[in-house]
């Protein structure tokens, strides 16, 4: 059985891919969100996810989009990529070992790609065994997907993946402080790393001994994301901690509408040079929505001034 080394703990952002305005993927705007991520305190980077729109990527665009991070990346931080497309485990397989070969440090498994809804979790354990054994000794990570459905774990399951020495990466969806605890707790001490999605949960993972956080409000404002992380390091839960944290709670209900684009735009507007164009259909944004993303920069200008903390120039 393997055992393979734990990734970092800390800031894994969910990536986002630039496109030009003919919906081509803008290879030039990736380096900047690249250095945008690594600059801002990135510890680690989940490219080919569903934020940087995977599934509207094809095959080959997927492998060049992980490619092209790892290049730019350039070894300063470990980088992890979707491996799982289809309900054909098979083709599955095949494309984990494909973005392997690429250099990254794990693939992850995308959970409510491996069974349909209906199918219990000895069915989902049986499809993990026969991934497991047709990838080699490749590290594997997992992520909770809402796309095409959320399908989460149970912390059984997650204690057997740990102890499996395959797992290195789970990306929490659960959103529930005690069902974080009860997962967090059952890989405990293994290299299968908890890193939570959601930021109102945040701290409580961390309590639980989660090893970091990736979430979508990251891809707007990495910068007080690193400063939480290290002075949780360094200090703990302190009352100050807790007002960052309520604020970046707030603050992520507005990151979510309109998601990815409000993303590329936010970016965008603070002055990094790429287009605020998905490839997934949204509805234009009204005068009030405008208005919340106007709010959402003073937020962050505040925090910054209030914490210390610089913000990135572009």
């Amino acid at each position: 059985m393997s055992q393979h080394n734990a990734l970092p703990e800390g800031l894994w952002p969910v990536m986002i891919t630039p496109f030009t305005s003919s919906y081509q993927l803008d290879l030039g705007g990736l380096e900047k969100i690249t250095r945008y991520y690594i600059d801002g305190g990135s510890n680690g980077l989940f490219a080919n996810c569903l934020s940087s729109e995977m599934f509207q990527l094809t095959d080959d665009e997927r492998i060049l989009l992980t490619q092209k991070v790892l290049e730019f990346s350039a070894g300063q931080v470990p980088v992890v990529a979707t491996g799982t497309f289809t309900r054909d485990q098979s083709k599955n397989a095949d494309f984990i070992k494909r973005i392997y070969d690429t250099g990254v440090q794990a693939v992850i498994l995308i959970t409510s790609m491996l069974v349909e809804p209906d199918e219990n979790e000895a069915i989902l354990k049986s499809r993990l065994e026969y991934l497991m054994q047709q990838t080699g000794d490749i590290p594997l990570g997992v992520y909770e997907c809402p796309v095409p459905y959320k399908r989460l774990l149970s912390p059984d399951l997650m204690k057997w993946m740990a102890d499996s020495g395959r797992f290195v990466y789970h990306k929490d969806t659960s959103c529930h402080s005690g069902a974080i605890d009860r997962k967090a707790k059952a890989i405990a001490g293994s290299a299968f790393g908890f890193y939570n999605a959601d930021t109102t949960t945040a701290l409580d993972s961390l309590d639980s001994g989660g090893r970091g956080i990736s979430p979508i409000s990251g891809n707007f404002y990495i910068e007080p994301y690193t400063y939480l992380l290290k002075a949780y390091k360094e200090d703990g839960r302190t009352e100050a901690l807790n007002r960052l944290h309520a604020v970046l709670t707030a603050m992520d209900r507005i990151t979510h509408s309109f998601y990815p684009y409000s993303a590329k735009l936010f970016l965008q507007r603070r002055g990094m040079k790429i287009e605020a164009v998905t490839r997934i259909p949204h509805e234009t944004l009204s005068n009030v929505d405008h208005l919340r993303l106007h709010a959402l920069s003073d937020s962050l200008q505040l925090l910054s001034e209030l914490y210390g903390f610089p913000l990135l120039r572009f």
